[in-house]
C-alpha cells in the first residue's frame, strides 16, 4: 500500500522510513515547544499574585477590589501589561514581514537558524527568570518573539525537507504536536506553582522552564545534519547527496537526489517571489492557507490557551473542583 510505512515506493524514489529521520524532525520539533510554552505559560504568569506585585501592583489591587471582582477586563486593564504580551507577537511579526527570517533560512540554512532560535530564546529565558524591571520584561519578550519567529518558519521547512516524501505531512506535524503539547505542559507547571508555597517566586520558575526546550533546538542546530535542499541552494550538492544517503538510509538517492537540484535552480530562478507567490498560478493554496489560518483564529481556542489560567482564577478553581469530585468518590 502506497504511503505506508517503509513502502518507499513513491515518485520512485527509494525513500523509506528511516528512525535517523524521524529523530532528526522529532529533534527540530523541539521548536515547536517555543511558541507552546510561551503561549501556555504566559496568561498564568500574568495572573500570579507575586508577579503582579513586583511588576503591576495597581492590578492586584483591582483584582481585590469590589466593583471589579470577576470583571477580567476591569482588572487587567494595563496598557503596560498589554505591551509586555504583546511585543513578543509585534517583534515577530516585524521579522516576517522585512524578510529577516527568510532571508537567514534560505543563505544561512535551516540548521543555522533554528540554533539561532536557541540561542535567542535561551538568552530570553535568563532574562525572563532574573528580570528586576519592566524593561528586562519587555527586551525578554522580544528576543522570545524573534526566536519564534525563526523556529516557526525553519523547523517545519527542515522537517518536510528531511522526511520521506510518502511521510512529508506525517514528520511535519511533529512541530504542530510538540507545540500543543508544551502548551499543556505550561499550564501544569503554572497549576502546581500556584498551589504550592512558590506561587511569590514561582513566576519566574515558570518563565526559566523555557530554557530547556530551547536547549535542545540549540543543539539540535549544532549536531543535527543540514537538510540537502538548503545544502543545494548554498551550492553544496556533494554534502547534500551525503545527507541525503543518511536519511534515507540507502546510497541509491539518485533520482530524488537529481529532482532535488532541478528544484533548485527552479527556486533560484526565481527573482520576485512576492509577485510570484501571488500570482494566479498559486493563487488557490494561498486563498485556502490564509482562510484556514483565520478560521483557526476564529474558532477561540486562543482565548482559552491564553487566559483559561485568569477565568479559573490562576487554576486553584480546577484545583479544588478536581480534589472535591476525588474526596466525593
Amino acid at each position: 500500500m502506497e504511503g505506508a510505512i517503509g513502502d518507499g515506493a513513491v515518485e520512485g524514489y527509494n525513500a523509506q522510513f528511516t528512525w535517523t529521520a524521524f529523530f532528526c524532525c522529532l529533534t527540530a520539533a523541539s521548536g515547536g515547544a517555543l511558541f507552546g510554552y510561551d503561549n501556555g505559560v504566559m496568561g498564568g504568569v500574568t495572573s500570579m499574585n507575586g508577579f503582579l506585585n513586583n511588576y503591576f501592583p495597581s492590578v492586584l489591587e483591582k483584582q481585590n477590589t469590589v466593583n471589579t471582582v470577576g470583571n477580567l477586563y476591569c482588572q487587567y486593564d494595563s496598557q503596560t501589561l498589554q505591551l509586555m504580551t504583546s511585543v513578543l507577537f509585534i517583534s515577530g511579526a516585524i521579522c516576517e514581514l522585512t524578510g529577516t527570517t527568510a532571508y537567514l533560512s534560505r543563505y544561512h540554512g535551516r540548521k543555522r537558524v533554528m540554533m539561532y532560535s536557541g540561542i535567542l530564546f535561551m538568552i530570553a529565558a535568563i532574562i525572563l527568570a532574573a528580570s528586576q524591571t519592566i524593561a528586562m520584561i519587555v527586551v525578554g519578550r522580544v528576543f522570545q518573539g524573534v526566536a519564534i519567529s525563526f523556529a516557526s518558519v525553519s523547523v517545519p521547512i527542515y522537517n518536510s525537507e528531511m522526511a520521506p516524501p510518502h511521510l512529508r505531512g506525517r514528520f511535519n506535524q511533529l512541530y504542530q504536536l510538540v507545540l500543543t503539547f508544551f502548551i499543556l505542559v505550561a499550564q501544569v507547571i503554572n497549576l502546581i506553582i500556584n498551589v504550592t508555597d512558590a506561587v511569590r517566586w514561582g513566576w519566574r520558575l515558570s518563565l526559566g522552564f523555557a530554557f530547556c526546550p530551547s536547549f535542545v533546538l540549540f543543539l539540535g542546530g549544532v549536531f543535527l545534519p543540514d537538510s540537502p535542499n538548503s545544502l543545494l541552494e548554498r551550492g553544496k550538492p556533494e554534502q547534500a547527496r551525503k545527507n541525503l544517503q543518511l536519511v534515507r538510509g540507502t546510497k541509491d538517492v539518485d533520482k530524488e537526489f537529481n529532482d532535488l537540484v532541478e528544484f533548485a535552480k527552479l527556486a533560484a530562478e526565481c527573482k520576485h517571489p512576492w509577485r510570484t507567490l501571488f500570482s494566479k498560478k498559486y493563487r488557490p493554496q494561498l486563498i485556502l492557507s490564509a482562510c484556514s489560518t483565520g478560521f483557526q483564529q476564529w474558532t477561540g481556542i486562543n482565548i482559552l490557551i491564553f487566559y483559561v489560567s485568569a477565568h479559573l482564577g490562576s487554576g486553584s478553581i480546577l484545583l479544588h473542583a478536581t480534589s472535591s469530585s476525588s474526596s466525593l468518590q
